[in-house]
């Protein structure tokens, strides 16, 4: 079951800013009545200065060109191909081009497909702001997502390993989840950080196991194995010969979400493809997969840095 890699591959997002309202004119005061007291008007505030253009910039530009209202740079590449194609990616937009083709017609091309090209950028460029703020600091009140809820995260050198506390009376708008990590005040965010994500991964083995033994009866089929994976482009996978893996990153998400990735592999074991009679499988034991699936089409997950 693929997914797309968390910073590699451009996005298919609907976002684009649009462009801001016209200022509305201002009024011109009335002349005063002569010998009249009063306020002299005041004069219209002088224009203000045209911003900048928006600028995308490919790290590696060698060209660059207008398009509307922004001013993008980008990277050449010269191939053996028969017409012009374009990439936006995290790094911007990467043009290829046969060697015949001048740069004429390739500015052309790129002012035709400007409304497709600007969208993407967006797209790009605000993903990378989601990955930032996705990024954790490994520090004592840090928080992460848990099967769908927040957990923050206590330095607390009393506990062995780390032991999630569900017990708290959570105050309005703080999270009630507390994950108690056995290391002083003192310990450096790398320790933080590897002793968490132990911590996920032996609650998401614990969990997939649960819930291949809940599904694997309902659909008539035996897992021989059961491994975590930490794949960049997929969720989940199965071999005919019974094994499925499964990726430890699901267990930041909700239990329904990871009912149907498990549901999803089991059913390979009895339909090795995604034909009609695979999804019919699926929907046997998710009748709403398609609300479960469409939260795993563009996820922001947790940056372990």
């Amino acid at each position: 079951m693929s997914r797309r890699p968390a910073a590699e591959m451009p996005e298919q997002l609907s976002l684009f800013d649009a462009e801001p309202p016209a200022a509305a004119p201002v009024a011109e005061a009335a002349p005063s009545p002569a010998g009249a007291l009063g306020v002299k008007p005041v004069p219209a505030a002088p224009p203000a200065p045209a911003q900048a253009p928006m600028t995308h910039r490919h790290p590696r530009a060698d060209r660059e060109i207008r398009l509307g209202e922004c001013q993008v740079a980008y990277l050449l590449r010269r191939a053996r191909r028969k017409s012009i194609g374009f990439t936006v990616g995290p790094e911007g937009l990467a043009v290829s081009a046969p060697r015949w083709v001048g740069q004429g017609e390739i500015e052309a091309a790129l002012r035709e497909k400007s409304s497709w090209i600007l969208r993407k950028l967006a797209e790009q460029r605000d993903r990378q702001r989601r990955l930032e703020a996705a990024r954790v600091e490994w520090r004592d009140g840090a928080t992460l997502p848990f099967l769908g809820e927040t957990v923050i995260l206590v330095l607390d050198p009393r506990v062995a390993g780390a032991v999630l506390n569900t017990d708290a009376e959570a105050l309005p708008g703080v999270p009630k989840l507390t994950l108690h990590i056995g290391l002083p005040q003192t310990a450096q965010p790398p320790q933080i950080r590897d002793v968490v994500q132990s911590w996920l991964q032996r609650q998401a083995r614990r969990i997939f196991e649960e819930r291949c033994a809940h599904f694997a009866p309902r659909l008539g089929v035996r897992v021989a194995r059961m491994r975590l994976s930490s794949a960049q482009t997929r969720w989940g996978s199965a071999s005919a010969d019974g094994s499925i893996h499964l990726n430890w990153r699901l267990v930041h998400f909700g239990l329904p979400v990871i009912d149907y990735v498990v549901a999803h592999e089991l059913a390979h074991l009895r339909e090795m493809n995604h034909s009609a009679a695979f999804w019919e499988v699926v929907r046997s034991v998710i009748p709403d997969l398609e609300d479960r699936k469409e939260q795993l089409r563009d996820p922001v997950l947790p940056v372990f840095t």
